[in-house]
């Protein structure tokens, strides 16, 4: 799936500052080849994004130089906590006579949360030279793909991926004649939102039911195997490769000092061209609709995800946030995986926070009381409410049960089902209090495409 982020013209009823042309945002490296003929062959990554020269940079140096080099390109990982992806791989131990796992996390399955996938689809190559280059700097002879069964076109691309990189000499034994060797194993998981929880998806690889692990210790200590292991995603890893070709002082050049780099941004929903615009991080969502063309014709932005379903929710009013880690953070959401889910003003709050609820009610793995009961009781409140069934007190009990789940459940499934009640609470109690007593929902679902099947003329499929 290839998007092209053309034809810009300004964000219309969204609010706008003018109009953008895609030079002046966009900084295309991962998604740069997407659109050429075959993008998902090694033929075409050699060719259009200097592949695997990254690799041969990196086994010139030692892999405690290629640790300290990705630590001060200051790369953060993009699976939503954006922690600094070298001091990751800087806890691993060494000397200690153990095995080191390379593990990639590709179980992306959040509602809103759609860039891993058209990434592997488009560009796996630049995952797998990812992969080879952690594996050096982390000493790792063994990495694992963990990929949501579901996507079977994807698992299809990626196996073929991985058996040019075999054929190439680029995995195996003695890659470029370096000495080091490397085995990369391809799991499809079976589909839990839960096993996107690196412990938890730990637990499946190693053929057990996916459930959080209790921590202390650390996947870095005993992870896979109870061996030293990285859990890194997928973009984390992608985006390796084009700071060792590019370079360190290049990728500072983009971003902000804190949160510096390039990222793909999931833009969906109420927007005239969703798709995957890929930037530095800090710009903001008014800047993106103004690539993408707004909002559909006649119709207001209401509310918006910065980082998928499990962030707290924005307004109009956060327009101009910048889309970074410290700018997300300190207007108090989190930029999680940068899924930018766009609502108009026929979108009835309380239906779409009752859809997410559900999905992590259904989607709990049960191990623990907070969120196993919390997301149920959640569920039943919210569907009354929706139904025109609800209590005036029945608000007050939303915040206190999100409250008993935020920060007391095992993982963070909990605290993402928490996130978008309290939330919405926050900027919409009025819309909640207009369905209480009998009135039911004021919103005529008809007048919604929310929940519609449409075709989207902007996106081009490949086979």
């Amino acid at each position: 799936m290839t998007v092209a982020a053309e034809d810009a013209g300004n964000a219309g009823d969204a609010g706008s500052k003018g109009s953008a042309t895609p030079g002046d945002f966009l900084a295309p490296v991962l998604s740069a080849s997407w659109d050429q003929p075959e993008s998902w062959t090694l033929d075409t990554y050699r060719r259009c994004d200097d592949g695997y020269e990254g690799l041969k940079k990196a086994l010139a140096m030692s892999p405690d130089d290629l640790i300290a080099y990705v630590k001060d390109a200051g790369l953060r990982g993009r699976g939503g906590a954006g922690f600094p992806t070298g001091m990751k791989w800087q806890f691993i131990p060494q000397g200690d006579g153990k095995p080191h796992y390379l593990v990639v996390n590709a179980d992306e399955s959040e509602p809103g949360t759609c860039k891993d996938i058209p990434l592997l689809f488009a560009n796996p190559h630049a995952l797998i030279e990812g992969i080879v280059i952690a594996c050096y700097a982390i000493r790792s002879s063994h990495a694992f793909i963990y990929l949501r069964g579901e996507v079977v076109p994807v698992l299809r691309r990626l196996h073929e991926a991985v058996r040019e990189a075999y054929a190439a000499g680029y995995l195996g034994e003695n890659i470029l004649g370096s000495g080091i060797d490397l085995e990369l194993t391809v799991h499809a998981g079976a589909g839990a939102y839960i096993c996107g929880e690196e412990t938890a998806l730990l637990d499946s690889l190693e053929g057990r039911r996916g459930q959080p692990r209790l921590r202390p210790p650390f996947p870095a200590v005993e992870g896979l195997y109870a061996c030293p292991t990285v859990v890194n995603n997928v973009e984390s890893i992608a985006s390796v490769p084009a700071i060792l070709n590019r370079g360190k002082e290049w990728f500072r050049s983009m971003g902000s000092e804190k949160s510096p780099g390039f990222t793909l941004y999931s833009l969906s929903g109420h927007v005239a061209s969703p798709g995957q615009y890929e930037a530095p991080l800090g710009i903001t969502l008014r800047q993106l609709l103004d690539l993408s063309g707004g909002m559909r014709p006649g119709h207001r932005l209401k509310f918006w995800t910065p980082g998928g379903s499990s962030t707290p929710m924005f307004t109009e009013e956060h327009l101009d946030v910048p889309l970074d880690y410290e700018g997300v953070g300190a207007a108090g959401s989190m930029l999680g995986t940068k899924a930018l889910q766009c609502f108009d003003e026929t979108t009835c709050v309380v239906r779409a926070v009752t859809r997410w609820t559900e999905f992590y009610a259904h989607e709990s793995c049960g191990k623990c009381t907070p969120c196993r009961e919390g997301t149920y009781w959640l569920v039943q409140l919210l569907r009354d409410i929706e139904a025109g069934k609800g209590r005036a007190d029945d608000l007050d009990k939303l915040l206190d049960i999100a409250d008993n789940i935020n920060g007391k459940s095992f993982c963070a499934l909990g605290d993402g089902a928490a996130s978008p009640i309290a939330s919405s609470l926050k900027y919409f109690r009025e819309e909640y209090e207009a369905h209480l007593d009998g009135k039911g929902c004021p919103f005529d679902p008809a007048k919604s495409t929310l929940w519609a099947d449409k075709r989207d003329t902007h996106l081009e499929v490949t086979a």
